[in-house]
């Protein structure tokens, strides 16, 4: 019999057997029991309370098309902690003729193995939520007595014994953060002065936009104690697990202070949001720095140039590459998309190399098919006769190898022509369909007044816009059955420095 094997480990119980051990012991099982091993499937640091587990996943979709006929875990609990999803996934595998299998726990289809089976899982669901319950119950009492819970501690602090204290040097960066946020600096001159005095985040790196700012919104600074507040990703902690405590440990910042500084960030928030609302950046996301690989986004430079800056240059200052004037980069892409894609004269040669393509991919599509075809009716033709012999009373030992092997190559055909045919054919293209695309585009992007629809034209034929200190390169990309081919333009007869702010 063929079988896949399942393992996981999670980080959540870190003396559960590691994936090494799991896969060890399963293929000594299969060995044991004459079953082959096929496929492996590992989830590593992922719980089986969650479907985030991508190989597991896999493993069920391929259990469709009948590579394995068994899945080997170590344990249940492997497959699964949760009674609804372990019963959900099992139908499904045997929807498809799949069975499961575990190491440790012998279980046929008796209906005591059935009870037993059920009563395994709730334990191990019981066992993990228990264990939940008991883990936050420890951390709650850590919270009630103002005690760290664990992680890295806030810039500005340090643990000792459990405890909050302040951190002196690393407190004189809060409060010059603070200080020069509530006098009306911005980010980038907060930035430029904290490097310039040799201040580090906790874990050593330049500050960057989002690290300020997580800083300035931090209420612990004011010597509150907060535990399991929540994150914008998990919105399922109950308002009981919640422990705030004021004046629980030390402040390195007033209470004034705290809310001038969050007063003045929610006021640049409704004009940031003001100044932006009408302005659409046509390149956004498609615009690449050339000194870093960064992308460039969209900002207003000195209260009155719209440009395209480097995004590690404007987090970080540590990239040297000039901002670009937005609407001259926008302004020469379209000039360029005109010139080498809408250009009529262009579209014939490009329906050629299309058709070229499309023809190619489509021939090498029916080869391959036709080949693994021919050599499925060849193994077919061997079973048979396999199956004739033993039938005639001309079995030999030899025989159950070659069948097994026979049936491995079928079962590979199989795959492999499964996977060919989810690829779509592609058709002839003629220039008359081009250029009714393109007319159409062109019209767009040169005569609309919607910003939004010329962004999306722009997005179907621009693969990435690379801004280097002396020179603009654009690839264009256009599709070619389920490749693409790129072709890159230098802007040439264009001085960069004419273009910089």
């Amino acid at each position: 019999m063929k079988a896949a094997a399942y393992c996981r480990f999670s980080s959540d119980n870190q003396r559960e057997e590691s994936i090494d051990a799991q896969l060890r012991a399963i293929k000594e099982y299969a060995e044991k029991n004459n079953i082959e091993i096929v496929k492996i499937y590992a989830d590593e640091a992922k719980s089986a309370t969650t479907d985030d587990r991508p190989q597991f996943l896999q493993m069920i979709k391929d259990s469709e098309i009948g590579i394995f006929k068994a899945v080997i875990v170590h344990k249940l609990d492997r497959f699964a902690r949760n009674r609804y999803d372990s019963a959900f996934y099992k139908r499904q595998l045997k929807k498809n003729g799949v069975i499961i299998i575990s190491v440790l726990e012998q279980l046929d289809d008796s209906p005591e193995s059935i009870i037993l089976e059920s009563v395994l899982e709730g334990m191990a669901e019981y066992y993990s939520k228990n264990l939940a319950r008991e883990v936050m119950k420890g951390l709650k009492e850590n919270a009630f007595n103002a005690k760290f819970n664990g992680g890295i501690p806030p810039l500005g602090y340090k643990i000792v014994n459990g405890e909050y204290h302040i951190n002196n040097e690393e407190a004189e960066a809060i409060k010059l953060i603070f200080d020069l946020y509530a006098k009306g600096y911005g980010y980038r001159h907060i930035i430029d002065e904290l490097n310039l005095k040799g201040y580090k985040t906790k874990n050593g790196n330049s500050f960057s936009k989002n690290s300020l700012y997580g800083i300035l919104r931090n209420e612990k600074y004011t010597g509150k104690y907060i535990f399991n507040k929540g994150t914008k990703t998990n919105h399922r902690i109950t308002k009981e697990d919640v422990i705030i405590i004021d004046n629980a440990i030390p402040a390195i910042i007033d209470k004034d202070l705290f809310e001038k500084v969050q007063k003045k960030i929610n006021e640049r928030k409704i004009e940031r949001g003001a100044n932006t609302a009408k302005r659409t950046y046509l390149l956004s996301g498609l615009v690449y720095c050339g000194i870093c690989g960064s992308k460039m986004v969209g900002c207003l430079s000195r209260g009155k140039y719209v440009t395209y800056r480097c995004n590690r240059k404007d987090r970080t200052k540590q990239c040297t590459n000039k901002d670009i004037n937005k609407d001259r980069l926008e302004v020469f892409i379209v000039e360029e998309l005109n010139k080498k894609i809408f250009d009529p004269e262009v579209a014939p040669i490009l329906a050629k190399l299309l058709n070229e393509e499309n023809q190619k991919l489509n021939k090498e599509k029916f080869e391959k098919i036709a080949a693994l075809k021919k050599n499925y009716n060849k193994i077919e033709s061997q079973i048979r006769n396999i199956v004739d012999a033993i039938a005639e009373g001309m079995y030999q030992p030899i025989m159950k190898e070659k069948m097994r092997e026979l049936e491995d190559k079928k079962n590979e055909i199989l795959y492999s022509l499964s996977e060919i045919e989810k690829k779509k054919e592609t058709s002839f293209i003629t220039p008359e369909i081009i250029m009714e695309i393109f007319d159409a585009d062109r019209e767009v992007i040169n005569s609309s007044n919607n910003p939004q629809k010329i962004k999306e034209v722009l997005k179907k034929y621009i693969k990435k816009v690379i801004v280097h200190p002396n020179e603009i390169k654009c690839e264009f990309y256009f599709w070619i059955g389920d490749d693409f081919r790129s072709l890159e333009v230098a802007a040439s007869g264009v001085e960069p420095p004419t273009l910089r702010v």
